[in-house]
């Protein structure tokens, strides 16, 4: 897929990996609707960066824990553009929380935002991207943010890592029921970007870099790079990119 003037929707777009997806989108000619839930301020500080690309940029806010918003958020997407040719989910909750302490509620909360959104995600903009005739050779494209979780436990991070997993098999059955029209794969990405608590000059990132076989942390411009690639690779689907610098290799570093 030439990228150039197609309509692209990343959730969370707004900072950290989501932002750097929306701006390698836009980098490549794309118009982004940069979705947020609360970060007003950085969601519009990203559009603006957006724009200075030379392209069309819109913040929408939704909150994805509620289907009315983000049915709200697929339709303002349609009236501001009348298409979709990719989508990223990107946006997720990111709890640790010991095992036998998870109530349900915490447990729907992850759960609602990490799986039942992008699922819900998935098929609005499945809907939306049928409606523009392609070329058989150029499908439509959804990409999944998962993570290393997802593949192997982490302690502490349960309901998460069971919301990534099923992420990773909504991959594979998405990719599976839209395709030829629409193509569905996954990204996992490793030690990209350190947690807000965590200093990114401090020992403790550097140290979990030193534990992959890379030997080194990476960047989300890696994430992003890797979506352009997803985009424009028209024989990929129901594909998992490890982009983690080979830490899937040596089992879980939390």
């Amino acid at each position: 897929m030439d990228l150039q003037d197609k309509v692209a929707i990343v959730t969370g777009g707004a900072h950290r990996v989501g932002k750097a997806i929306a701006l390698a989108l836009a980098r490549e000619g794309a118009h982004v609707v940069v979705h947020y839930g609360s970060s007003e301020a950085a969601a519009r500080g990203t559009t603006a960066e957006i724009k200075s690309l030379g392209v069309r940029a819109v913040p929408i806010q939704a909150d994805l824990h509620n289907p009315a918003q983000i049915d709200a958020l697929f339709q303002a997407v349609d009236e501001e553009f009348g298409r979709l040719d990719v989508l990223v989910n990107s946006a997720a909750s990111f709890v640790k929380q010991p095992f036998d302490e998870i109530g349900l509620d915490d447990w729907k909360d992850v759960l609602q935002v990490n799986l039942r959104a992008p699922f819900l995600c998935t098929q609005h903009a499945a809907r939306l991207m049928r409606r523009t005739e392609r070329p058989p050779d150029e499908p439509a494209l959804i990409v999944n943010i998962t993570d290393l979780s997802g593949l192997y436990p982490w302690r502490g991070y349960a309901q998460h890592g069971v919301s990534k997993a099923g992420l990773i098999h909504l991959t594979y059955v998405s990719a599976y029921e839209l395709a030829p029209a629409i193509r569905v794969n996954a990204i996992a990405p490793g030690a990209v970007l350190p947690p807000p608590s965590m200093d990114p000059r401090g020992e403790a990132w550097r140290s979990l870099g030193e534990r992959v076989p890379l030997r080194r942390t990476g960047h989300p411009d890696y994430v992003g790079q890797t979506v352009v690639f997803l985009a424009r690779n028209d024989y990929i689907t129901g594909a998992l990119i490890p982009v983690d610098g080979g830490e899937h290799l040596v089992g879980a570093l939390k």
